[in-house]
C-alpha cells in the first residue's frame, strides 16, 4: 500500500472513526470529549477524521473515558484501507447522531429493545430474539 504524505495516514482515519463511533455510541458531543480529555473540540474533530494523530497516552484517555479498550479503536473491517462513509451510509449525518442520542436517552430498557426490533423490522433487517 502506498502512502500520500499530505493525506492522513489509512491507519489514523480507521482509528479516528471508530472514536467517531464510540463516541456516538455513548451519546457525546464532540466538545464533552474533549472536555473530558483536556483538548479543544477541533482537536476531537481532526482526531476523527485523522488529520492529527491520536498518541498512545492520549488514545489510553479516551479508552478510558469511553469506556473501552484501546484495542476497540483497531477493531473492525478492514483496518489496512477503512473507507469513508457514503451520504447516506448507516454512520454519517446528523440524523444518525440524533438518533443515537434520542435513542440513548430512553431510560426504559424495554422501550430501547422494542424499538430497536421495530427499527430493524422497518429497515428489513431481523434482530435475533436473545436477550439484548
Amino acid at each position: 500500500m502506498e502512502i500520500d504524505e499530505k493525506r492522513p495516514h489509512p491507519i489514523d482515519r480507521h482509528v479516528g472513526a471508530r472514536l467517531r463511533l464510540r463516541r456516538m455510541q455513548k451519546g457525546l458531543s464532540q466538545s464533552a470529549l474533549a472536555h473530558a480529555i483536556g483538548v479543544t473540540f477541533q482537536a476531537v474533530q481532526k482526531y476523527e477524521s485523522g488529520d492529527i494523530r491520536v498518541s498512545a497516552s492520549r488514545l489510553y484517555e479516551i479508552a478510558k473515558f469511553l469506556e473501552t479498550d484501546i484495542g476497540f479503536f483497531f477493531g473492525g473491517d478492514n483496518v489496512e484501507a477503512p473507507q469513508r462513509a457514503a451520504p447516506g451510509d448507516e454512520l454519517d449525518g446528523r440524523r444518525t447522531l440524533q438518533l443515537v442520542r434520542a435513542f440513548h436517552a430512553i431510560r426504559d430498557p424495554q422501550l430501547q429493545s422494542d424499538l430497536l426490533r421495530l427499527i430493524s423490522r422497518l429497515g428489513g433487517t431481523e434482530l435475533p430474539m436473545a436477550a439484548e
